[in-house]
Order: structure tokens, then C-alpha cells, then sequence
């Protein structure tokens, strides 16, 4: 029953964490306008996405321009592009085989081989989370250091978006789905043992123990 807990909660957390890092990618507010400007009337704000950059005016108007070559775009911007989608893939793919793997399934009969199917999905759900977590923490570095660089001009300067909050969320929904997963199995696994118990003394009709006991 533990078992069966725990592995429908990290399935749970890391499909969870899965739809969250999509949505992350797909977001525009990786890099939102920094309000450093001593004048609070500001006509447009910036947000610098994986895919594309939008412009949102003051009156509620947002007009969005797809990134049009991929060698044009930063290190970061190409390598945050590529580790999220694989990361997303990466989703996929535990899901599928932890489904594959699950108890409530048939498609694997073998206990053994169910566990191993569970724990091999929990570890690309960590994967996926890894994949995810490396380009976050990277363009946030970025991001700050840029910042606080003086070489940078005040309308140059960008702050961490919505979408890398939502993106370390994902990642970890993902390490600790995972982590619950290749967990899930081990209680049953320790009870899954034959009980081995002393073979019974025989007794004669008269109550007597056998002689061959003696020898």
C-alpha cells in the first residue's frame, strides 16, 4: 500500500513538474525590462523569450516577434533552448515508462521487473529535472550579472521573469517525483522475501516422537 503511494504521488509531482517546464519554455518572461528609472511612467515593457520577444505597451497593447535565426541568439538563449526541450522529451519518456511499469498496469507481469521499470522512469524524470535546472540557473546568472555590471546601460538591464520561477518549480517537482519513484518499490521489496520456517518435528499415532529423531 506504501508503495503504491508513493508511486502514484512522484508520478503526480513529476508529470506535474513535466507540464511546468513546457510551459516555461514556451513563455516569453525569461527576461523582463528592469523598472530602475527614477520616472514611474514607463510607455513599454520587454520580455526576452526562448522563441520569441514581445513588447507590451502601456495601454495593454503586446505585439511578439519570433526569433527568426537560432544562430543569431546568445550562447545562453541557444543552450537554454536545447536543454529544455530535451528536457520536455525527457518528460515524455519517464512517463511513458513509468505507466509502463506501474501496479495498476499489466503491461510488465514480473514484480522484479516492474520495480526496475519504476526506478528507471524516476531516474529520467531526475534527468529530465537536471536538464532543466542547468539552463535556469545559468540565464539567472546572467541576468545578475548583467545587472549589476556598470558597463551595461539602465535600459539594457533585465530581471529574472516568471518564466525561470516557473522553470525551477518544474525542476523541483521533478527531482523529488523522481526521487519517489525509484523509492516506491522498496518497502515491498524488503517483504517480498519467502518466509522460511523450520520444518515440523513428526509425532507418531501415540504421541511419541519418530525414533529417526534420535539418530
Amino acid at each position: 500500500m506504501l508503495s503504491a503511494c508513493l508511486e502514484v504521488l512522484g508520478m503526480t509531482l513529476s508529470v506535474t513538474g513535466s507540464l511546468l517546464v513546457m510551459i516555461a519554455c514556451g513563455l516569453p518572461m525569461w527576461k523582463v525590462t528592469a523598472f530602475i528609472s527614477s520616472n514611474i511612467v514607463v510607455a513599454q515593457t520587454t520580455w526576452d523569450g526562448l522563441w520569441m520577444a514581445c513588447v507590451v505597451q502601456s495601454t495593454g497593447q503586446m505585439q511578439c516577434k519570433i526569433h527568426d535565426s537560432m544562430l543569431a541568439l546568445n550562447h545562453d538563449l541557444q543552450a537554454a533552448r536545447a536543454l529544455t526541450v530535451i528536457s520536455a522529451v525527457l518528460g515524455v519518456v519517464g512517463l511513458t515508462v513509468t505507466v509502463a511499469g506501474a501496479q495498476c498496469t499489466t503491461c510488465v507481469r514480473d514484480e522484479r521487473v516492474k520495480e526496475k521499470v519504476v526506478h528507471a522512469g524516476g531516474v529520467v524524470f531526475i534527468l529530465s529535472g537536471l536538464c532543466a535546472l542547468v539552463p535556469l540557473c545559468w540565464m539567472a546568472n546572467n541576468i545578475i550579472t548583467d545587472f549589476y555590471d556598470l558597463h551595461v546601460h539602465a535600459s539594457q538591464k533585465r530581471e529574472i521573469g516568471a518564466s525561470i520561477y516557473i522553470g525551477w518549480a518544474a525542476s523541483a517537482l521533478l527531482l523529488l517525483g523522481g526521487s519517489l519513484l525509484c523509492c516506491s518499490f522498496s518497502q515491498d521489496s524488503r517483504s517480498s522475501y519467502p518466509l522460511k520456517y523450520a520444518p515440523s518435528t513428526p509425532y507418531t499415532a501415540g504421541g511419541d516422537m519418530d525414533k529417526k529423531q534420535y539418530v
